[in-house]
């Protein structure tokens, strides 16, 4: 993802700012890592600068969206109404449709906007397989990571990601939230079925490979579920706590969100569980500290999304209409939910009565608009 390297304003900072460590970070100021970003986005391209000069406030704050649509594929109207930045699109969207019905709507969908929105699905393998699991797409769903290396090793999951990746391009779907990072060895965990099954060096080769098979193919790739779910709970029903030290943090989960960082990911989704270690109070997506150690410490300089707000354990958090602002105070550039509607209100209002700077808003923004023009939503010539 060698266009994100743009942010070479972020380089020089980051030394300036080592200080400014997660370590030392209480949570207790919701914008300082607003801060931070405003004081190193000023190395992006002029072409950005320009699109983002031309963006009415409503069309920023929408961009940061990535609205999640369980019920059938969206209607085109209601994604520019509201100047959606991407679409999440669940198992219903594929069902009694085609390849070509598909590729026919993705090709709707782009053309509503000037600033076309990004495709996304989970197309995991195993549990989590949106197209796949429906005949008219593929005779067979995807196989998980985890059976996949029990047969054939990395070469057969890199062969298994050109195969999504051809798929998706067929469909007009830009983005697969995949590679699973987290590392589960316990069948009972709940992240047990979607992790490779393995220890952190294999996870890291193993998840640095998926991205590069994306990045040689085009389609975009999220890295999922920082900082590492470990053995907690499900957040999709309630908070999940993860009590154990740094170090082993450290020698663990993050392992393979680091090998895929450095090997050009562009973009990585925050969960939603309690991970002590860095924030006691915060769910992970919420937590200003991890935003830091993710920008500082893993020195990620791509999109950072949250997991859906419209979990059970965000519900649990906050009040629902202010979750999105939380979260974009805490670092994140965009916001996954079904709730987009509310939550970009609330958002929109929070710039309007500065409690969020404008300038927070377009640093997000650069980022957003950067992959969309790898990804070839956008000419920047």
């Amino acid at each position: 993802m060698k266009r994100f390297l743009f942010f070479c304003a972020f380089l020089a900072a980051a030394a300036v700012l080592a200080f400014f460590s997660w370590r030392a970070l209480d949570g207790e100021k919701a914008g300082s890592l607003e801060d931070i970003e405003a004081s190193i986005a000023g190395g992006e391209a002029s072409a950005i600068n320009e699109i983002i000069d031309e963006m009415t406030l409503e069309e920023k704050v929408g961009q940061m969206f990535l609205g999640c649509f369980y019920d059938g594929f969206p209607d085109p109207s209601q994604v520019s109404g509201l100047h959606l930045g991407g679409v999440l699109l669940f198992s219903s969207a594929f069902e009694d449709s085609s390849p070509n019905e598909t590729a026919a709507l993705t090709e709707e969908l782009h053309s509503s906007m000037d600033i076309p929105p990004l495709t996304a699905v989970d197309e995991e393998g195993g549990t989590v397989v949106r197209i796949s699991s429906h005949k008219a797409f593929r005779s067979e769903p995807f196989k998980s990571p985890r059976e996949l290396y029990n047969e054939g090793g990395l070469d057969l999951i890199i062969s298994d990601t050109h195969q999504k990746n051809q798929l998706l391009k067929a469909l007009g779907i830009d983005v697969n939230l995949a590679p699973v990072c987290d590392i589960s060895l316990d069948p009972s965990d709940f992240m047990y079925s979607r992790s490779l099954g393995q220890g952190p060096r294999t996870t890291a080769r193993y998840a640095s490979a998926v991205v590069e098979a994306c990045l040689e193919d085009g389609t975009g790739c999220v890295l999922k579920h920082f900082p590492g779910y470990g053995s907690t709970g499900d957040t999709h029903k309630g908070l999940a706590a993860d009590n154990r030290t740094l170090k082993e943090i450290e020698e663990r989960d993050l392992v393979p969100f680091k090998a895929a960082i450095d090997a050009g990911a562009p973009a990585v989704l925050i969960s939603h569980n309690i991970v002590s270690a860095f924030d006691s109070r915060r769910p992970a997506s919420l937590s200003p500290a991890v935003h830091v150690a993710l920008r500082h410490d893993l020195a990620f300089d791509g999109v950072v999304i949250t997991d859906d707000l419209s979990m059970g354990a965000v519900k649990d958090y906050s009040s629902y209409g202010d979750s999105a602002v939380t979260a974009v105070l805490a670092g994140n550039d965009m916001i996954c939910t079904g709730d987009f509607a509310v939550q970009s209100r609330a958002l929109l209002e929070a710039v309007r009565d500065g409690l969020i700077k404008e300038s927070r808003i377009d640093s997000s923004l650069r980022r957003i608009l950067l992959w969309k023009a790898d990804l070839g939503l956008i000419d920047l010539s």
